[in-house]
C-alpha cells in the first residue's frame, strides 16, 4: 500500500551543454513505493537519476523530497538524508578492497543509525556471500557481476530509506540479475522506497508497483506497472524493443 508523497518532480529539464535530454519530466513517488522508470537506451533515464542525486544540475523544473526542495541540497547531503544510489556502470573504487569500498559508504550513514558498522557490513555479506569471500580483494580485480554486487552493497551500507538504482541488470549473467531483483523485492517488502531505472522493461515492470515510460526525454506513459506490462498495445508500441 502506498504511503504519503516522498518525492515530487515537476517540469524537470536537463542536458549536457547544448544537448537537451530531459523535457518537462514530472513524477511522484510515495513513501514505501517501488517505482520503475523504463525506456530504451538514450531515453533519459540516467540523466533523470543523476539530477535526483545532485550529480547534474537541471536546467528547469523543481523537485521536493519530504516537502523540502531537493535541488537546494548538495549531493553529499542527499546521501546523509538516507538516499542510497547504485550508479550505472558500478563505479567501484578499483584500488580499494571490497571491505574498504563498503566502509566508505558506511561512514556516511545518518546520525543515530541503530546498527553498528560491523553489523551493517556482515548483513551485506549475508546478502552477497561472494563479497565476504573477497572482502580483502581489490575491487578492480572482481568480475563484472561481483562489482555490481559491491555497488549494490555499497548503497546498502548507508542503510538507506530510499534506494535509487540505475541499470542494475546491464551486462550481467541471468543468475546475478535474478539475485539482484530478488534483493530489491526483499528491501521493498521491508519498507525501503525503490526507484529503479532499467532498460530491461519486462523485469522492472514485474517487480515494481508504479512505472513511468520515458521516450526522447519525455514521460509518455505512467501507471500501475503490472497493467502497463500486460497491455498488448503498450507492449507493441513502447516496450517490445526494450
Amino acid at each position: 500500500m502506498k504511503g504519503e508523497s516522498l518525492l515530487s518532480v515537476s517540469g524537470l529539464g536537463a542536458g549536457y551543454g547544448k544537448i537537451q535530454v530531459l523535457r518537462d519530466v514530472s513524477l511522484e513517488v510515495a513513501e514505501g513505493e517501488f517505482t520503475a522508470i523504463v525506456g530504451a537506451n538514450g531515453a533519459g533515464k540516467t540523466t533523470l537519476l543523476t539530477c535526483l542525486m545532485g550529480l547534474l544540475r537541471p536546467t528547469a523544473g523543481s523537485a521536493t523530497f519530504r516537502g523540502r526542495s531537493l535541488f537546494d541540497l548538495s549531493a553529499h547531503r542527499r546521501v546523509e538524508l538516507g538516499i542510497g544510489y547504485i550508479p550505472e556502470g558500478r563505479r567501484v573504487f578499483a584500488e580499494l578492497s571490497v571491505e574498504e569500498n563498503l566502509r566508505v559508504t558506511a561512514t556516511r550513514r545518518p546520525r543515530g543509525a541503530a546498527a553498528g558498522e560491523r553489523e551493517v557490513l556482515e548483513r551485506i555479506y549475508g546478502h552477497f556471500p561472494r563479497l565476504a569471500e573477497r572482502r580483502n580483494q581489490a575491487a578492480g580485480s572482481l568480475s563484472g557481476g561481483e562489482q555490481q554486487m559491491l555497488a549494490f552493497g555499497r548503497a546498502l551500507a548507508l542503510e538507506p530509506s530510499v534506494l535509487i538504482a540505475d541499470e542494475i541488470s546491464l551486462g550481467l549473467a541471468p543468475i546475478v540479475v535474478d539475485r539482484l531483483f530478488e534483493l530489491l523485492g526483499e528491501l521493498h517488502r521491508a519498507g525501503t522506497t525503490i526507484i529503479l531505472a532499467e532498460q530491461n522493461a519486462r523485469l522492472a515492470l514485474e517487480a515494481a508497483q508504479t512505472a513511468y515510460v520515458l521516450e526522447a526525454g519525455r514521460v509518455i506513459l505512467r501507471g500501475p506497472a503490472r497493467e502497463l506490462g500486460a497491455d498488448p498495445k503498450v507492449v507493441d508500441a513502447y516496450l517490445q524493443h526494450l
